[in-house]
């Protein structure tokens, strides 16, 4: 039961209560006979109060398990994407600093720089490195 249920439950026993001396005696009755019908039907396995719960209860362990049996497996997705993104991460930088140390290395007029041809050339070289 949600806590709008209870609300509800709680505020009908206390209007049912307030005013129990002022119904007729059939309609006592009829609820005494209704109440007796739903507690028959009461499952067994069904706490009839908090302190009826026992304290090692399988069906929250079980629940618990379940929950965990999906978060688990998530977290270990999650964790692995990040390992594989932290590795390209190291090795895009790795390739850069590469590259940024050839091209400092040689000798090349500045003009070399601002070429086009340049760019497409260290591009190129690029991808045969990664291959």
């Amino acid at each position: 039961m949600n806590t709008d249920d209870l609300n509800l439950a709680y505020k009908v026993r206390h209007a049912l209560n307030e005013h129990l001396d002022q119904l007729p005696a059939s309609t006592t009755q009829r609820l005494a006979a209704a109440r007796a019908r739903a507690l028959s039907r009461k499952k067994a396995d069904a706490p009839a109060g908090k302190q009826a719960r026992a304290f090692f209860d399988i069906g929250s362990l079980r629940a618990s398990l379940g929950r965990a049996s999906v978060a688990v497996p998530l977290i270990a997705l999650v964790a692995g994407l990040t390992g594989i993104y932290q590795y390209e991460e190291q090795q895009r930088l790795a390739e850069l600093v590469e590259l940024d140390a050839a091209v400092l290395s040689d000798e090349l007029p500045l003009t070399a720089y601002l070429d086009d041809g340049f760019n497409a050339y260290l591009d190129a070289q690029q991808q045969q490195r990664r291959q």
